[in-house]
């Protein structure tokens, strides 16, 4: 027994693999080294049963499967990063990034398998070959057999010429590799399949493979995810179709690619090129309109080649797979390996379980909300800034009434289509034409015989019409003001199905959850408050609507008869067990409903939709450093205004100092003066005279001290003293 357990323990540790695959961190890659993770080794060489394949239903998504932690006897999985600042994947063993072909070498010869994925970066072509070339030339120090696989794309494929002239219809194979024209955009890539198969000769130390990928689509949906994107959106009215849509498109889910790898691993084929695509024969049209129809406006339109050029999600290399026409059959694939297969029938055959992982691997979840309460209460304000914050649809009684209505005019009146936009059949228009036209006249007749009203069950329909609109199915919806009784609650929300049979009050009752709210806002205040709020109101804003004084007491009276019965609508969400969310607006003392807004959001929890794409958060980041630059300068003009404005000042300080003093000089040299004439007199009447006759006599007799011969002959001839 003790045996058995150490042979079994020995086993385990032989078939663990170790497999790198480079840029764990894109689409492609990232999927398949998520799925291998998972995968036991060897799993793919077990036949599989019909029990298999019922478990492999209910089995949990990868998206689950990936957060769970590392089977024992799984593929260990390492690999590359395209940055050092990436994500580093749980599923991953090791992760590299920025590190030389040097150290890379070191971490391929640790792996048993070596998978090289070029089909998203072309720059991967060229290490891609290096280290293929580098491994063969290490095979003499292998301990065992390495496996190599180069994931190439049936872009390879792309010119290559018929099997039968006379049918254009018969796929390439396989076994036609050697006959492969590649699409002048790809001629690296068939030269690096080249390089890898050339290497593989000594297929029992080194054996290498290459797998020709179709258009790989699933979970965050690859390339297809612009259309997808473009569709959930609803800004469009058709989804677009590049040249006339007949191109045939190769494709495989990218979890049956990550299959395909799986079983060469485990089978390690004599074949060493294998191509990879599912059973499918799908045109460019086929594979939008079904995008189109089950998550967009349900058209498309054809568009010239060239106008693909200004998608800019849409690479030169994406538009290249999307305008290939190629059929291809992947037939060693088809009959030698055991796939559980995700999508082997195609794209359009699997939308809605390709759609479902798409949704939930990017979280594209509706936020369905619904805000009611008594008129003034600021239902409308609060909707606008959730509508705004989570990119919801603000849906108004009124609007969707005026809608239907001029839908049906429409219908009624077609207008011209556009040129090639899809058509209806004549027999259905005919048919649509007679419903709208008896609608029409039906809903004239309602709103004459109630002043204008429209009845509960033409309401009811417009409304079911709107929330089942793809729009309001993908994002979500803000439905503001309705229902407003229990009735009409019941009506909207229960099953069409269902409607006709009676239920029991009070026990939980059949509701349709495409449509139904997730949250149920109940804003309240005092009549008081209320009527406070409305009489503050602008003239403007009150003009012409129902807050004019008798029509707001009439409707707030109204809404309290309604909501003191015990048939409330907030007592049917309560019995299908939505609880509302209930806020006193008047205790809160915010008349602009800000923390309303923000206690909703809190509750709401996070948006559930796309994020900003790279363009979005590159013109956000230059939005930013523009309103910081245009802050900075800003700071600084006022900096220098100020500086400016001081020195002007300091100047003018100055001057008028400068002025000043001058003034002050001027005054004291007159002081001077004026006290100066009493002695100036005095001097020019006694002193100058004798002075200038002393003067005189030292010229004369020019003594060898003039200072002193002056001093005593003013002493001398002092006139006081004489």
């Amino acid at each position: 027994m003790a045996q058995e357990e150490a042979a079994a323990r020995t086993e385990k540790v032989i078939r663990i693999q170790r497999v790198f695959i480079n840029l764990l961190d894109t689409y492609s890659s990232g999927n398949i080294g998520k799925f291998l993770s998972n995968c036991v080794v060897g799993a793919s060489l077990e036949e599989i049963t019909e029990e298999e394949e019922e478990e492999d239903e209910n089995k949990p998504t990868l998206l689950e499967a990936s957060s769970a932690k590392l089977k024992e006897g799984t593929f260990q999985i390492v690999g590359t990063l395209s940055t050092p600042e990436s994500h580093w994947p749980n599923f991953a063993v090791e992760t590299y990034s920025a590190i030389s072909r040097e150290d890379l070498l070191m971490r391929l010869l640790e792996c048993d398998v070596i998978i090289y994925n070029i089909t998203e970066s072309h720059q991967q072509v060229e290490e891609a070959i290096w280290a293929v070339s580098a491994l063969n030339e290490e095979v003499s120090h292998f301990e065992k057999r390495k496996v190599f696989i180069l994931v190439s794309t049936v872009m390879t494929w792309a010119r290559s010429r018929p099997l039968d002239p006379d049918d254009t219809e018969v796929p390439f194979t396989e076994e036609e590799y050697r006959r492969r024209r590649n699409h002048p955009n790809f001629l690296d890539h068939i030269n690096a399949e080249k390089m890898v198969l050339k290497f593989g000769k000594n297929a029992k130390k080194f054996a290498t493979y290459v797998v020709a990928a179709g258009l790989q689509y699933g979970v965050e949906g690859g390339i297809l995810h612009t259309f997808f994107k473009i569709a959930w959106l609803g800004e469009v009215p058709a989804l677009p179709v590049f040249g006339d849509g007949t191109n045939v498109i190769p494709a495989i889910h990218v979890l049956d690619l990550a299959g395909v790898i799986q079983n060469i691993i485990d089978h390690v084929p004599k074949l060493h090129y294998l191509v990879a695509v599912d059973e499918s024969v799908q045109t460019l049209e086929d594979i939008v309109k079904c995008i189109s129809k089950n998550t967009g406006p349900g058209k498309v339109q054809k568009l010239p080649k060239e106008n693909a050029f200004l998608t800019k999600d849409l690479t030169q290399e994406c538009l290249d797979h999307l305008l290939v026409n190629l059929r291809m059959e992947a037939l060693f694939v088809k009959e030698n390996f055991n796939i559980r297969w995700v999508a082997q029938t195609g794209f359009v055959e699997n939308i809605n379980n390709i759609l479902k992982e798409y949704k939930q691997s990017r979280g594209l979840l509706p936020i369905k909300i619904c805000i009611l309460g008594p008129p003034a209460v600021g239902k409308s304000s609060i909707a606008e800034e959730l509508a705004k914050y989570y990119k919801l649809h603000h849906i108004k009684l009124k609007d969707v009434i005026a809608e239907a209505i001029a839908k049906l005019e429409s219908i009624v009146a077609p207008k011209e289509r556009a040129e090639g936009e899809e058509e209806a059949g004549e027999e259905e228009v005919e048919e649509n034409v007679e419903d709208a036209q008896e609608l029409l006249e039906g809903i004239r007749e309602s709103m004459e015989q109630n002043a204008g009203r429209l009845e509960d069950q033409y309401i009811i329909r417009f409304m079911k019409e709107k929330l089942k609109s793809m729009p309001c199915r993908n994002q979500g919806y803000i439905l503001d003001g309705y229902p407003k009784t229990y009735d009409q609650a019941k009506d909207l929300f229960t099953h069409e199905d269902e409607e006709e049979e009676e239920e029991i009050r009070g026990k939980m009752f059949p509701f349709d959850k495409l449509i139904i709210p997730e949250f149920v806002c109940a804003l309240d205040a005092s009549d008081e408050f209320l009527k406070e709020r409305v009489i503050n109101l602008p003239e403007s804003i009150v003009s012409g609507t129902h807050y004019s004084q008798d029509l707001f007491l009439r409707a707030l009276s109204d809404y309290r008869d309604i909501n003191t019965e015990d048939e409330t609508v907030f007592n049917y969400f309560d019995e299908i067990e939505i609880h509302p969310i209930h806020i006193d607006v008047g205790k809160l003392e915010d008349a602009q409903n800000r923390l309303a807004v923000k206690q909703l959001i809190k509750e709401i929890g996070e948006p559930r939709n796309y994020g900003l794409t790279d363009e979005e958060k590159a013109e956000e980041e230059r939005k930013a450093a523009e309103e910081r630059l245009a802050r900075e300068a800003a700071e600084e003009a006022e900096r220098e205004h100020n500086e400016a404005v001081e020195m002007a000042e300091r100047i003018a300080r100055w001057d008028a100092w400068n002025k000043q003093l001058e003034e002050v000089k001027r005054e004291e040299r007159e002081l001077l003066e004026a006290q100066s004439i009493p002695l100036r007199n005095y001097l020019m009447t006694y002193v100058m005279p004798t002075l200038m006759q002393g003067l005189n006599e030292c010229c004369k007799v020019r003594p060898d001290d003039p200072v002193d011969f002056l001093a005593e002959y003013l002493f001398k001839n002092n006139p006081e003293m004489q």
